[in-house]
């Protein structure tokens, strides 16, 4: 069959927005709840580990239809933005979630509370449950009590959650208006991005400039929104849990230790140089001085082949299928079920995602699809992600989602496999050059500019709590882009609202160094099976299977490496110094 651009279809998890399956949802788990609040007298330090199991096993049942409904109401605001009917079942459904999370706080609480020889006892019978217990007892030096918890869930839904979804339906109803081919044009976000791939410098700056102007008109607004987040980030974990500094919440929900996370922005910091070589060779093949920020993706060639959507997704399957035929199997699953939203409208929220709703159902991808070789990479990077979570269903509903910088492997590798396979079966030497030069982009737009909206996170959240206005915050995150790209780019002013223009860093506050981190990972991984061929499979299968059913360290650990060393990084650094070198000698 040939596969066409479309929406998703939600019916897995609810025929519809109204009707007795969504409705008999909220009641179904109202009365798992009160149900498990019956077994709160159960809960004593000398608990059989039958009964215990059984306690986990209610909390599963709850957890997965929990991920059911807020993923519905998730996937369906993505799907369209502006829908209010959907703006207000996702806020009752953050409302319902608040209030059945602290009806059923107090398991939490009793766990992490245990004295550690009863709790040894019960989690080395606890099987797959094991790790999700064990982390949740590293978050006890960070624990309220029971009345200051159920506070801090009702009043997220009213205050940080409110404000991200109000960020979310803002921006995503913005109208972009360029001029293309002597015509100005309305476009979403997705669509004028595309024109910043294109060979015409113009193009390239208008879309950027564009891009700015609307921002920049909201932009004292959404800095507003976001130093309101900031406050709240460190009122709850600094004020209130006792974190060291913000970045240590994260990277404890992560389960990555502070100094492997040190590790890596430092190592990054020190590498920008690679990139700043990178622009230099691209602006003397461009036949620039100097290129400007507009030019970054610019394309050293003028290769303007597309691909429709059908043939692509064969070919993503196809290099899936070249490594294991399991991958592809289990990505074709996601096309099959009518569980991708390919298509570009308005009001769909912009950018790409993969959602992993519970084990055994299969994902929910989200692309923007419009045909050029970065949105083939897209569609290979998120279908990645659904094989990550597939090849995990295995395991429970609490371990099967990797943890944050684990979850970009699967996806970083399958765009790796993809890039492989079309350059080797590329014959035109403008388009092949093309890729190579687009491996490196990607590998700026993942490593280091990641890295570096992690390092901006870190100053603008100590700024904020000195008081520092918008204004400055857009000052520092120019200065960020100066270091970045030290000589070697041209940065126009308009670049100061680029942040408030980042969604990760109002909606998940230092997300984003998984994606350095992921990709850096991949690195060494892919380095390892083209060194080792076959017998590097298993190996990257049994990483994949794991989940998040171990801690990142001790599963990168059985791959041979050690995050908490900076030689690491630097070897994935390493790497792409060669492709520059490679591509330098390709210049002469």
């Amino acid at each position: 069959m040939s596969y066409q651009l479309s929406p998703w279809s939600l019916i897995d998890l609810f025929p519809g927005l109204e009707g007795p399956e969504l409705e008999g949802a909220f009641t179904q788990l109202d009365e798992q709840v009160a149900g498990f609040e019956k077994l709160r007298p159960q809960l004593k330090s000398d608990i059989a580990v039958s009964s215990f199991l059984e306690v986990v096993q209610d909390i599963e049942e709850a957890t997965r239809l929990a991920h059911k409904l807020y993923s519905f109401a998730g996937l369906a605001f993505a799907a369209d933005t502006q829908d209010q009917r959907i703006q207000a079942l996702l806020g009752r459904i953050q409302q319902f979630m608040a209030e059945m999370e602290n009806r059923t706080l107090f398991f939490s609480l009793w766990w992490k509370d245990l004295d550690q020889v009863n709790a040894a006892r019960l989690m080395s019978a606890s099987g797959d449950y094991r790790y999700y217990l064990e982390v949740m007892r590293k978050f006890k030096p960070h624990t309220l009590s029971e009345a200051e918890e159920k506070i801090v869930n009702l009043k997220n839904v009213t205050g940080s959650s409110a404000l991200v979804t109000l960020y979310d339906a803002l921006t995503n109803r913005y109208v972009f208006k360029v001029e293309v081919d002597g015509q100005v044009r309305e476009m979403t976000r997705g669509e004028l991005m595309a024109l910043v791939r294109l060979p015409d410098p113009d193009a390239r700056a208008r879309a950027y400039q564009e891009l700015y102007r609307v921002y920049g008109d909201d932009g004292p607004v959404l800095g507003q929104m976001y130093q309101t987040l900031v406050r709240d980030w460190r009122n709850e974990n600094l004020s209130l849990r006792h974190f060291a500094e913000p970045i240590a919440a994260r990277n404890l929900g992560n389960d990555v230790p502070d100094q492997a996370v040190e590790a890596l922005l430092k190592v990054a910091r020190e590498n920008a140089t690679i990139f700043q070589r990178f622009f230099r060779l691209k602006a003397r093949l461009l036949g620039v001085d100097r290129l400007r920020r507009y030019d970054i993706y610019a394309p050293v060639v003028k290769s303007e082949k597309t691909y429709e959507f059908g043939p692509a997704a064969e070919m993503v399957l196809d290099s899936f299928a070249s490594f294991h035929p399991d991958l592809a199997t289990l990505a074709r699953r996601v096309l099959d079920e009518n569980h991708m939203d390919s298509e570009v409208r308005k009001g769909k929220q912009s950018g790409a995602f993969c959602a992993s709703v519970i084990p055994g159902m299969t994902p929910w991808v989200k692309l923007n699809y419009q045909g050029h070789a970065d949105d083939v990479a897209t569609m290979a990077h998120e279908l990645g992600h659904a094989i990550h979570s597939m090849m995990a269903a295995d395991h429970s509903v609490f371990t099967f989602h990797s943890s944050l910088p684990l979850a970009e492997t699967a996806s970083t590798f399958g765009e790796m496999m993809l890039v492989d396979k079309l350059l080797a079966s590329e014959t035109d030497e403008a388009v092949r050059r093309d890729l190579l030069f687009r491996q490196v982009d990607d590998a700026y737009a993942t490593i280091m500019r990641q890295s570096y909206f992690a390092l901006f996170e870190k100053r603008a959240h100590e700024m904020i709590q000195d008081n520092a206005s918008v204004d400055e915050l857009a000052a520092a995150y120019l200065e960020n882009l100066h270091e970045q790209f030290g000589d070697s780019v041209e940065v126009g002013d308009e670049f100061k609202w680029e942040w408030v223009s980042i969604p990760h860093i109002f909606h998940t506050p230092f997300y984003v160094y998984a994606y350095a981190f992921g990709q850096l990972l991949v690195l060494a991984l892919y380095q390892q099976f083209r060194a080792e061929g076959e017998a590097f499979k298993p190996r990257y299968l049994k990483i994949l299977a794991a989940g998040g059913s171990e801690a990142p360290a001790k599963i990168c650990a059985e791959a041979g490496i050690d995050i908490n060393s900076e030689a690491f990084w630097q070897g994935g650094f390493d790497v792409l110094s060669n492709l520059v070198d490679e591509l330098e000698k390709m210049k002469e």
